[in-house]
C-alpha cells in the first residue's frame, strides 16, 4: 500500500465498519476491510482506490496472516467482529471461538514483531466491548468503580477479552482502548438475532409500513443507547487519544450516551414519524430476551468520556430524527 496511514477494520459488513470505512477514507487513510461475508466498498467515499476487501474467516491463522500481509506495516485496528448476544448465549463455543480465542490470536500476531523487538512500533488496537460487561446487582447510574459482573455469555466473553487486551497493553506489546458500545440506534437494514435489535426496529420497521415486534410489555424499560454518527466520530476520536489518557492497566471504558425508555422512542417516533406508525408496534414478552435485556444498565455516569474529549448524543428524540431525516436524502 501506499506511504498513508494503514488501518484494518474486522467485521466490516456490519453498520459501524462501513460507516467507519468511509470516514477514513475520506480522511485520506488506506483500508484492508475484512469479514465472514464480502465486505464492500463504502458508496460515496472519497478514495475508494484506498481500500482492499478480503473476505475470510478470522478465527484461522492462515486467513490472518493474509489479512496482515495486506496492510504492511499496521497503524491501527479497530476490531468489530463478534457473536452477538442471543447467539451466544445459545452458542457457548462459538462465542469462545470468535469473542475470545480470535480476538485474542489476532492481538497475538498484530503484537509479535513488538514481542520480539521491543523497539517496534506499538499498533493502536481499538476493540469494541458492550454494556453488557455489567450486571445485577446494577445501581442506577454506572461509574468507573461499578463491579463487572456480566450475566449473560456475551458480557463474560467480553470482559475476558477485555482483561486480555489490557495485559498486552500493559506489557507494550500494543497500545490499545477497549470502547463499551451503548446500544447504537437506528441501525439501518434487516434485523439482526441480538436481543436489543427491537430498540432500532422499532423506529425503522414502522417507517417501512412493517410491523415490529418489541419483547417488552413495560413501555418504562429504560436502557442506553446512542446515535451512529456520534459513535462514528468518538471511535476516531480514539483513533487519535494520547495513550496515556487511561491507565496502563486499565483500558476500558463506556462510550457517551443517552438513557431512554421504550416509551420515549415510541413518543419520538409518533413525532416525526406519525401517530399512524404506533399501530405497526406489537408488544409481545419474551422470556428469553427479558433476562438478557434486564441485565444491562440503565444509565451512566458521562465524567470518564468527558474528560476523554468524547461527543455526547443530548436528546433521545435526536437519535430518531436523524434517522428519519436520513431516509429523506
Amino acid at each position: 500500500m501506499s506511504g498513508k496511514k494503514n488501518i484494518i477494520i474486522t467485521g466490516a459488513s456490519g453498520m459501524i465498519g462501513p460507516m467507519l470505512a468511509k470516514r477514513l477514507l475520506d480522511d485520506s487513510y488506506n483500508l484492508v476491510l475484512t469479514d465472514l461475508y464480502q465486505p464492500k466498498v463504502p458508496e460515496g467515499a472519497k478514495h475508494p482506490e484506498n481500500v482492499k476487501c478480503l473476505k475470510g474467516d478470522i478465527t484461522k491463522a492462515g486467513f490472518v496472516d493474509e489479512l496482515l500481509k495486506a496492510a504492511e506495516p499496521l497503524h491501527a485496528i479497530f476490531i468489530f467482529h463478534g457473536i452477538m448476544s442471543k447467539n451466544s448465549e445459545e452458542n457457548f463455543e462459538l462465542s469462545m471461538r470468535v469473542n475470545i480465542e480470535s480476538v485474542r490470536n489476532l492481538v497475538l500476531a498484530i503484537s509479535q514483531k513488538r514481542r520480539q523487538d521491543p523497539s517496534a512500533p506499538k499498533v493502536r488496537v481499538i476493540y469494541s466491548s458492550s454494556q453488557a460487561v455489567y450486571g445485577n446487582p446494577l445501581p442506577k447510574v454506572i461509574n468507573d468503580d461499578t463491579p463487572l459482573t456480566p450475566e449473560t455469555t456475551y458480557g463474560a466473553h467480553k470482559l475476558s477479552t477485555e482483561i486480555i487486551i489490557n495485559d498486552m497493553h500493559r506489557k507494550g506489546y500494543v497500545d490499545a482502548f477497549s470502547v463499551r458500545f451503548p446500544t447504537v440506534i437506528i441501525r439501518p437494514g434487516a434485523p439482526s438475532n441480538a436481543a436489543p435489535s427491537f430498540l432500532s426496529g422499532m423506529i425503522r420497521e414502522p417507517m417501512k409500513g412493517e410491523e415490529c415486534v418489541i419483547p417488552l410489555e413495560n413501555r418504562d424499560y429504560r436502557t442506553y443507547v446512542c446515535s451512529p454518527s456520534s459513535t462514528i466520530e468518538n471511535l476516531v476520536r480514539v483513533l487519535h487519544l494520547q495513550s496515556d489518557a487511561l491507565a496502563p492497566h486499565k483500558r476500558a471504558f463506556t462510550f457517551p450516551g443517552i438513557s431512554a425508555t421504550i416509551q420515549e422512542l415510541m413518543d419520538a417516533l409518533a413525532k416525526y414519524g406519525g401517530e399512524d406508525k404506533l399501530k405497526l408496534l406489537k408488544e409481545k414478552e419474551n422470556p428469553d430476551f427479558r433476562k438478557i435485556l434486564e441485565s444491562w444498565p440503565e444509565n451512566f455516569d458521562p465524567s470518564t468520556p468527558d474528560r476523554l474529549g468524547l461527543k455526547r448524543d443530548e436528546k433521545v428524540e435526536d437519535l430518531v430524527k436523524e434517522y428519519i431525516d436520513s431516509l429523506k436524502a
